[in-house]
């Protein structure tokens, strides 16, 4: 009988000592999707006890779900300013927020197409929509570069995030798209007709910050910045920030 109490006694124990299951949320932009479905593939199997939800789409819409109430833990995003917009709200401090990747912008045409010389000439070309979507805010800071937004304007197709405008140039919905290198490099259907000089468009730049700390949240954050999951990050094309940048990139002032 004794043996008996003293194994349930150990069991319960044992038990006692399981860290209790968690689920995080992260927003993320849709450029992010495969990358931080594999980091939180491996994160999870690394830390059982925690199960990340990711709730992906455009930087501009997640901003604005987050700052109206919507639940999120963390917010990763392809905009400076779309997450800057939840910190000037309150609702991330600058002590939880870092700088962790790059990306280019390219314009891509159907694979099997013949590459055109240049991009005026089709008929629609898909670019994500300025207001919410980073990508399509760089496209149109590029356009404009370039002197041709306005005469190209009307040909335009406007989206809801980069992943829909690869899969309007696969499906030959449309001519050519604008999108981060990183989304072309996922697609064997798209091919990529040029890269955009960098002095055209602002510096795309992904932010990742806290909005409800716990320690669960807090592991899954430092993870992100590790260099596991910067490699994986890489992988998929993006490219690390060297070096720390200064919290001021941040300021609310």
């Amino acid at each position: 009988m004794k043996r008996v109490i003293y194994i349930l006694v150990a069991i319960t124990l044992l038990t006692g000592c399981q860290p209790e299951e968690e689920e995080i949320t992260i927003s993320a932009a849709a450029s992010l999707t495969d990358a931080l479905q594999e980091v939180v593939q491996q994160f999870e199997k690394e830390n059982p006890h925690i199960t990340v939800a990711m709730n992906i789409g455009g930087s501009g819409a997640l901003s604005q779900q987050i700052v109206q109430g919507a639940p999120a833990d963390i917010f990763f995003s392809a905009s400076l300013d779309h997450f800057e917009r939840v910190m000037e709200a309150g609702l991330i401090k600058e002590g939880n927020a870092q700088a962790l990747l790059t990306n280019e912008l390219v314009w891509i045409q159907p694979k099997d197409e013949q590459l055109a010389p240049t991009i005026e000439p089709f008929n629609q070309i898909a670019i994500g929509t300025p207001d919410t979507v980073p990508a399509g805010n760089y496209a149109k800071q590029a356009l404009t570069a370039q002197g041709i937004y306005n005469e190209i304007e009307e040909q335009l197709i406007f989206t809801k995030d980069v992943r829909q405008i690869v899969q309007y140039v696969e499906s030959n919905n449309v001519d050519a798209g604008m999108v981060y290198l990183t989304d072309a490099l996922i697609s064997d259907d798209v091919q990529v007709n040029e890269t955009l000089p960098m002095g055209e468009y602002d510096d795309i730049i992904y932010p990742v910050g806290i909005i409800e700390n716990s320690q669960a949240v807090e592991t899954f954050y430092q993870y992100i910045q590790s260099e596991e999951a910067l490699n994986i990050f890489k992988h998929y094309g993006f490219l690390e920030i060297d070096g720390d940048i200064d919290g001021s990139i941040f300021s609310t002032d």
